[in-house]
């Protein structure tokens, strides 16, 4: 199994391992740079191949990098999606040098031009950065829906990846979270929810879990993450979500309101309940 959090990317790339191994994780996820977006750090090439000495040591796989949340592919600002392609491109050659790598990014916002606008302009940047020779996997990531956001149901993921065309380097991160209160009712239907993915998208582009509690109930599209067992999904759902056999294979990363204390907890806790 492999599970991890979301860490602080503020001490560099060695330390990522360092922390991630401290409490129990055997992976990761990293905020490329701020989450407000800016310039990434200066490339540490050493810095990384310590890191993958950690990595390699320790049995870690599929880190995942988190994009910055003002990447907007499906802005109406030019300036914006301008933006979106540099950090995107620039990411994805910094991801190159850990080994299977992930990146994920949510899809974005249409801003009152309509989905569909905003589609063809998420798929337009996807087509011109995406290299058949890449080494790392871009995921969507499923969405709450609040606002104008792109993603919040299946159809619209599936719509992206139609249109993509490096078809091996695009697919999915699931958030438990997202998808909860998009309306899909993970806990009185996770098979339903499962067969539905399967049928639209393909199980096999699902890459990641986001491993979330919410808030809020179901249909809320308000995107409010809550410690595991705290919230409206609840341990129990949650622990199904790690054992079914459709999902258990793939890796989960924990992004609940936590420090490192909680995480570790938290880890502990779903390890305990992994069958």
């Amino acid at each position: 199994m492999y599970l991890g959090c979301h860490l602080s990317f503020s001490k560099g790339y060695e330390n990522l391992g360092i922390d991630a191994n401290k409490i129990g994780a055997n992976t990761f996820q990293f905020f490329t740079r701020s989450p407000q977006g800016g310039k990434a750090r200066a490339l540490d090439v050493e810095d990384i191949e310590r890191l993958n000495l950690i990595l390699k040591e320790h049995n870690f796989d599929h880190i995942l990098a988190h994009a910055p949340y003002t990447l907007n592919a499906a802005s109406s600002k030019e300036y914006v999606r301008t933006y979106a392609e540099e950090v995107m491109r620039d990411d994805i050659y910094r991801m190159s040098y850990i080994d299977n790598a992930l990146y994920n990014f949510h899809p974005g916002s249409h801003v009152g031009q309509g989905v569909e606008a905003g589609i063809e302009l998420i798929v337009d940047m996807l087509n011109r950065v995406l290299d058949p020779e890449q080494s790392t996997i871009v995921l969507l990531e499923t969405m709450a829906g609040k606002g104008t956001e792109i993603g919040r149901t299946f159809e619209e993921l599936a719509e992206i990846i139609d249109g993509v065309r490096v078809k091996n380097k695009i697919g999915v991160c699931l958030d438990t979270c997202h998808v909860y209160d998009a309306g899909y009712d993970i806990v009185n239907d996770l098979d339903g929810v499962i067969e539905e993915f399967d049928r639209i998208i393909g199980l096999d582009k699902l890459h990641a879990i986001h491993v979330n509690d919410s808030k809020n109930p179901i249909g809320s599209h308000k995107d409010r993450h809550e410690k595991i067992g705290e919230g409206h999904i609840g341990l129990e759902a949650i622990v199904n979500i790690i054992n079914h056999p459709k999902l258990r294979h793939l890796p989960f990363y924990l992004e609940t309101p936590n420090e490192l204390p909680g995480y570790q907890k938290e880890i502990e806790l779903l390890k305990s309940r992994r069958i």
